[in-house]
């Protein structure tokens, strides 16, 4: 596993040198593989990113052979404020031009079913398959996101991988519906073995009050369990960490 953390100095220049790597990567694997799949994360610093990408990338790029699907969601209807599909579409999508083909990336976020999370779930897993092995070869296995975008909780959470929460236990669905007892509700979420599948992952981490989850998740004893992060080492890809110097253990 090829592991690096990039440091820079405040959530802006965080945002854009994930930005920078993202494109150079996108671009990479389009080039390589002729598609490029891409899971979003929810987040200030994604959102950020996503702003950046309609600023300045639109054109650097055939978007139109971009997948986006979603690491984790929240259980709400796609409208409601704490959606992440609404962050991402308010950010980025909403703002396309859609008669410019090439700057329009296909979509397929989880179609949300409040009171049947689980059944959710399993559709997006179905989902996931169907777009990422379209010929069924990898019935039995998990299929490779190219990129998977994560953030950082103060509890060392990432996507809806919450401690001490049964997804954390999983070692076959790609998807899962996971209750959250602090929330009192369901979150969906890619599980630990899917993103450690994926070819490049990505945290974006920014602000003081993550510092210690930084302190733990890299340098601390081994206890997924409590510190979710910690389950994440890609199996044969690349883990990055975009952090600002405030999340920074070694700042």
């Amino acid at each position: 596993m090829y592991h690096q953390t990039i440091v820079k100095t405040n959530a802006e220049d965080v945002a854009t040198a994930a930005h920078d790597w993202l494109i150079e990567t996108i671009q990479e694997t389009i080039a390589s593989r002729g598609r490029c799949s891409l899971a979003l994360s929810g987040g200030s610093t994604p959102k950020r990113l996503y702003q950046i990408i309609v600023e300045s990338s639109l054109d650097s790029l055939d978007w139109s052979r971009v997948d986006l699907v979603w690491g984790d969601e929240r259980n709400v209807p796609q409208d409601h404020v704490d959606s992440n599909y609404k962050m991402v579409r308010e950010a980025w999508l909403d703002r396309l031009d859609p008669t410019k083909a090439p700057q329009v990336p296909r979509i397929f976020p989880v179609q949300i079913s409040v009171n049947a999370p689980e059944r959710a779930a399993a559709e997006y897993e179905l989902q996931l398959r169907r777009v990422l092995d379209p010929d069924q070869k990898l019935a039995n296995d998990f299929p490779s996101l190219d990129i998977v975008l994560l953030g950082l909780g103060d509890d060392a959470h990432t996507a809806s991988l919450f401690p001490e929460t049964e997804a954390l236990e999983e070692t076959k669905r790609l998807f899962v519906a996971n209750y959250v007892p602090k929330f009192a509700a369901y979150r969906l979420t890619l599980t630990a073995p899917m993103i450690n599948a994926a070819r490049n992952v990505a945290f974006l981490v920014c602000g003081v009050s993550k510092r210690p989850a930084m302190e733990v998740v890299l340098h601390g004893p081994r206890h997924p369990n409590e510190y979710p992060a910690q389950l994440i080492e890609p199996k044969h890809g690349r883990l990055l960490w975009f952090v600002d110097a405030a999340a920074s253990p070694e700042s």
